[in-house]
């Protein structure tokens, strides 16, 4: 149990007893943080929540979001961490199933799956078993099921070598008139159980992840992992849609954590009603189960429809056509009491016996903490670096696990399934067609070792980066989704960091007008004392017209190219820093919003008045934006690399035009490293040059051009030259040399 006493005289002083057993077990994964969100509700009130498009913030299985006149997008995004600590690949696999449910709950198809990951350093043969069967278990569950899996990000940290992350975002397609939410508004209707058995896999597991790890959680913990089964969701998901069209379903919401317990108490509540449950009627895979078992199971592949009592025999049928088991399992009542009964047993009357009755209101929405929060003091040890030669440090950092290609990856998805994919991986973020002129553009990025040193900067450059990230491939940003992956909330120090990253987050998405439509919290990524650093995943949803998409391979020589955005002396917290020194230290590159505001939407103006289409051979020659690509981890050098890489074209730079904020001393190499935010790499055709500048309300200058076989830069101290092919070698393979 993970109550505490404090909690126990609350409840007591609610329910005018103390509860029973059964009671008790519910009552304790309703309470945990997994469930509650009890320490950080406060502060995820800094979240803007509404907005244009925005036609459903959090509070749901998942945001919705508008992105046609008819279409909406359903959006979520979780996090399956101590799972995947434990068992990798059944808790990534859990993972991908949990988040399909949230968007099937909404009473959308779903139609990509992105996933956030980060592990150990691959040079650990942990990390790397880790690493292997996490991928395993998201490629064998994603591509069973028919969803793609099209994006995501990969890092490598010494921090997170006890304690993976496994953070996977989804989208699904659904008719706005056919929406659907997780509620139960009508007295009388009934619950409907149907997908897979409830069995005692996944017992305790919110609880599990409301803990810190400890070196014997890979053996004690296990039964707390659920076990995924993909070809059953898979029927679960045809099922769920056929229902859906066919029946008027009040309300639905899938089994995940915390099981029947909070799948109906959640439902009932949000309604102001209350539950009646009959035990016995629940379909179970193992003999003996105790009412304790079959209340805190969180065995998947199961959900509940709220129906009118008339549609059971067709609902029934298309289960059976299915081959799915289906029971109906109790009612919506008016007590606004949920209630659980035991048919087999009788009370002194003779009335089925009452083995759990407390109020809806204490299992949904029990009470949040104010706990300590505690700036910690500033490391003071910093550490001057010499710095190496440029062209050595661009090829390190180029074949370090965190830049290099992330093919070993993507190429165990299927991101071609569904056949709506316009970009394949490896491009700054995801582009689905939904229809013969738009496309929905997803991206999903952390920066964990900026949020580490400067949280409120780090969160708010996470934010940022994900909107480039859109932005880049043409997109305007709609709205943000996120996954908080955070230490012990109860140690002070880890709560302010939270506070200030939510807050970074909160004022960038404020500005942006990107309303925070979804999202989850992950605390107590820890092992005894051993911390990961603070990782905000966020996803962001873009809208597109198909003709303004844009890809980052640098397309035709002579091409010119621009930088958006100013650089600054910003070196700290780099990726150059962490693979050529070995370091994490001082502050993160600053957030400065309105700039970041600007250069978006220069982006953006400049593509509004572009000509040609996307993919076209007869018209691609009519673009005057040719390529973009957002500057970020790595900085300019890393940027310009990944260009010619992806095109096998080099270039010549003449670092004496970057524009440099205040007219700063900034040597080659923190030139050429910063990541300082807000900045983009743009080619354009030569001829329309002077056009562009003029379209452009931010610093920005020609740099350079596209041009041979290598990437030449001139400094002022400097002249680097490095074929193109010498990247592409140190870029590929680093990760396959670690899995051979």
């Amino acid at each position: 149990m993970t109550l505490t006493d404090s909690e126990m005289d609350y409840i007591e002083q609610m329910l005018g007893r103390s509860p029973n057993e059964l009671e008790e077990g519910m009552l304790d994964i309703m309470f945990s943080e997994h469930c509650s969100y009890k320490s950080s509700r406060p502060i995820l009130g800094l979240f803007p929540t509404e907005g244009k498009n925005i036609i459903l913030g959090p509070g749901d299985d998942a945001g919705m979001v508008a992105i046609t006149d008819k279409l909406a997008l359903a959006v979520g995004i979780e996090s399956h961490n101590h799972p995947s600590a434990i068992e990798p690949y059944g808790g990534a696999g859990t993972g991908i199933g949990g988040i399909l449910r949230d968007i099937i709950s909404m009473g959308a198809m779903p139609i990509a799956l992105l996933d956030s990951l980060r592990f150990g350093p691959l040079e650990d043969q942990k990390s790397r078993y880790l690493f292997e069967h996490v991928v395993k278990g998201i490629s064998d569950y994603g591509n069973r099921v028919g969803v793609p899996t099209v994006g995501g990000e990969v890092e490598f940290d010494e921090s997170f070598r006890t304690n993976p992350l496994v953070n996977v975002m989804c989208a699904g397609i659904v008719e706005k008139d056919n929406i659907v939410k997780g509620i139960a508004p009508n007295v009388g209707d009934v619950f409907l159980l149907m997908g897979g058995l409830t069995g005692r896999d996944g017992i305790h597991g919110v609880t599990f992840a409301s803990e810190e790890l400890t070196s014997d959680s890979e053996i004690e913990d296990r039964p707390a992992v659920q076990v995924g089964d993909p070809f059953t969701k898979k029927k679960v998901l045809e099922a769920s849609l056929e229902i859906l069209e066919n029946i008027d379903v009040a309300g639905v919401k899938d089994l995940g954590g915390g099981g029947l317990t909070c799948c109906i108490s959640e439902l009932v509540d949000k309604c102001g009603n209350g539950a009646l449950v009959d035990l016995n009627s629940i379909p179970l895979r193992e003999e003996g189960m105790t009412p304790y078992e079959v209340m805190l199971s969180e065995s998947q592949e199961r959900m509940v429809f709220v129906i009118n009592p008339k549609y059971v025999d067709e609902a029934f049928a298309i289960c059976d056509k299915y081959e799915l088991p289906r029971a109906i399992i109790g009612e919506v009542t008016d007590t606004k009491l949920m209630v659980v009964e035991d048919p087999t047993k009788k009370d002194v009357n003779g009335d089925n016996k009452i083995i759990a009755s407390m109020p809806a209101v204490l299992l949904a929405d029990p009470p949040s903490l104010n706990r300590e929060i505690r700036a910690p003091k500033k490391a003071d040890n910093y550490v001057a670096v010499e710095n190496s030669p440029i062209d050595q440090s661009i090829l390190k950092i180029l074949s370090s696990p965190n830049i290099a290609t992330k093919k070993w990856v993507y190429k165990q998805y299927d991101h071609e399934v569904q056949v709506r994919t316009v970009v394949k991986p490896g491009d700054d973020a995801a582009v689905l067609k939904i229809d013969d002129e738009n496309a929905v553009v997803l991206s999903c990025d952390c920066n964990s070792i900026h949020t580490k040193l400067s949280p409120y900067d780090g969160g708010a450059g996470s934010v940022a980066e994900a909107i480039r990230n859109v932005v880049s491939m043409g997109a305007e940003p709609y709205a943000v989704v996120d996954c908080l992956n955070f230490g012990n909330p109860e140690n002070p120090e880890i709560l302010w960091q939270f506070k200030q990253c939510v807050k970074g987050m909160a004022d960038l998405a404020e500005k942006f007008e990107t309303p925070v439509i979804s999202g989850n919290v992950s605390f107590y990524n820890e092992t005894e004392g051993i911390k990961i650093n603070p990782s905000p995943t966020v996803g962001v949803i873009g809208v597109a017209d198909l003709n303004n998409i844009r890809t980052m391979e640098f397309k035709n020589e002579g091409d010119k190219i621009l930088i958006i955005g100013a650089t600054y002396d910003e070196i700290d917290g780099s990726e150059y820093h962490r693979a050529v020194h070995d370091l994490e230290q001082g502050e993160a590159p600053k957030i400065r919003i309105d700039n970041e505001i600007k250069s978006s939407k220069s982006i953006l103006k400049l593509l509004a008045n572009d000509n040609g289409e996307f993919n076209s051979v007869e018209n691609i020659s009519n673009n005057t934006v040719t390529a973009i690509h957002d500057c970020s981890a790595g900085g300019i050098a890393i940027a310009l690399s990944e260009m010619a890489i992806s095109s096998g074209i080099g270039a010549e730079i003449d670092l004496s035009n970057i524009p440099i904020e205040n007219s700063e001393d900034i040597d080659d190499n923190n030139l050429l490293f910063s990541e300082s935010h807000g900045r983009y790499i743009v080619t354009v055709k030569s001829d329309e040059l002077e056009n562009v500048l003029d379209y452009i309300d931010v610093p920005c200058a020609c740099i350079g051009e596209v041009k041979g076989n290598s990437l030449k830069i001139r400094g002022n101290d400097n002249n680097i030259n490095i074929f193109v092919n010498d990247l592409k070698d140190a870029y590929n393979g680093v990760i396959e040399q670690f899995m051979a």
